[in-house]
């Protein structure tokens, strides 16, 4: 049984708040790093049936590596969102995201800032935030993902990114 961390609660419906203008009706959306499924619910409160979470563990509707995503019965140009809450930070997936998006579709993304991850090491250390999955081998400033030519980014409470990318 997985016990939600304070932070990590106040962090999902933050996020949800955030990203909410970007979720229409009638989206079709993958989620990457599905992990519990918290999001499926809230978008289908949204009105957004059309949902796939892929993660690599269950309880995923995928279970595999997003950058296999051709063997996993994936097509390209078929996603309106994609959206990856704490993944990119673990694994590189920006291309193969970008070839599921259809053109305009968007990348919704959260990771930690390069430079302050290591506050977060801190948060975990005294369990106000869940423990790593994995260790945070690809952190990227989002600003030079240049195969998304759009890009809408906040910075949050000086620690992450919350970033929309638009597949040109």
């Amino acid at each position: 049984m997985t016990t939600k961390r304070p932070i990590q609660g106040w962090a999902q419906k933050k996020r949800l708040q955030f990203f909410e203008e970007h979720f229409r009706v009638g989206s079709k959306v993958l989620e990457v790093g599905s992990g519990s499924g918290w999001l499926k619910p809230e978008l289908v409160a949204l009105g957004i049936n059309d949902y796939i979470g892929i993660d690599v563990n269950p309880p995923a509707d995928i279970i595999g590596d997003i950058n296999k995503w051709q063997s996993l019965g994936l097509s390209a140009d078929t996603f309106d969102i994609i959206v990856a809450f704490e993944v990119v930070e673990h694994v590189d997936c920006f291309t193969s995201c970008h070839a599921l998006l259809k053109p305009g579709g968007k990348m919704l993304i959260t990771t930690p800032l390069p430079q302050t991850d290591w506050i977060l090491k801190i948060t975990e250390a005294f369990g106000l935030n869940q423990k790593r999955t994995s260790p945070h081998d690809h952190l990227i400033d989002l600003r030079t993902v240049s195969i998304f030519p759009y890009k809408q980014i906040s910075i949050i409470l000086g620690l992450g990114q919350w970033a929309a990318l638009q597949k040109g």
